[in-house]
């Protein structure tokens, strides 16, 4: 398809780029027809490759023939629209990373108990607002080998812009999917609960007896708060990461880093014949 120049902010046909807030292109009435958009050559290849199914492309004029070609010659039937640099930051408000964005439509979900039902380690992400924040942890865990991500119904939305380019596009690569009945639920697929918390009860995270359970989800709260006493209370373990020179805490998105490594399925080393 030959692209399309845009010149003015007002063009109906770039709304998803410029008129539409994050609520809007998620169309929580009708989910089927929600939206996220993808940012760089290098996220939307990941998301690409893993099956989105692109409906439009945003890029600057020079990555035409550059940064975008090869994605342009992968989706022939997708409408492409250009213009200057200027031009498309006045479109979406901000100056673009690397030129290009890309619409997708957003999957359908999984249920918790096909996602749970091969996995052996799960991440909870309770109630965490921040983008950078999910981006980081859907980044680290599908890095550190967790074998899914569930969210608890406040949680930000990982298909948020930002969130998906934090992550490097990690959020299309682990499945994830929404929790709505809290940790307790997890216990009839088998798991038991790791609260990440500073408690008086709490074990450190390089106990064995963790690594000897074939089936953990591993439950991160916020950042300011922490989880919810309920949440702690419920959980079949509570779990903390040691500090030294009087630092009490860590922020989430590292915590999860160190915690996903600890716990990780333990691997079978491998032995000569």
């Amino acid at each position: 398809m030959n692209p399309i120049e845009i010149t003015s902010v007002e063009d109906s046909r770039i709304k998803v780029f410029a008129g539409l807030t994050e609520a809007q292109l998620r169309n929580s009435l009708h989910p089927e027809e929600g939206i996220f958009i993808a940012e760089s050559p290098k996220v939307i290849h990941v998301a690409l490759d893993s099956g989105m199914i692109p409906t439009a492309l945003l890029c600057e004029k020079r990555h035409i023939d550059g940064d975008a070609a090869d994605i342009i010659a992968g989706i022939p039937d997708v409408p492409v629209y250009t213009g200057s640099r200027e031009t498309l930051a006045a479109i979406t408000g901000y100056t673009l990373t690397r030129g290009v964005l890309c619409s997708m439509r957003r999957p359908a979900l999984p249920s918790v108990e096909n996602l749970c039902k091969n996995s052996g380690r799960v991440v909870v992400i309770d109630d965490v607002s921040d983008t950078t924040n999910i981006g980081s942890i859907f980044r680290s865990a599908a890095a550190l080998g967790m074998d899914a991500v569930l969210l608890t119904p406040t949680a930000c939305d990982p298909l948020n812009r930002r969130a998906i380019r934090v992550s490097m596009g990690s959020v299309f690569l682990i499945p994830w999917t929404r929790l709505p009945g809290g940790i307790s639920e997890l216990r009839s697929y088998g798991f038991k609960s790791v609260a990440m918390a500073l408690r008086h009860n709490s074990v450190d995270i390089s106990d064995p007896i963790l690594k000897q359970e074939p089936k953990l989800a591993i439950v991160m709260g916020t950042e300011g708060e922490g989880l919810p006493i309920s949440t702690i209370d419920s959980a079949d373990y509570v779990v903390k990461i040691p500090m030294h020179h009087g630092v009490d805490s860590l922020n989430v998105a590292a915590a999860s880093a160190i915690a996903f490594y600890e716990l990780a399925t333990p691997k079978i080393p491998n032995h000569p014949n």
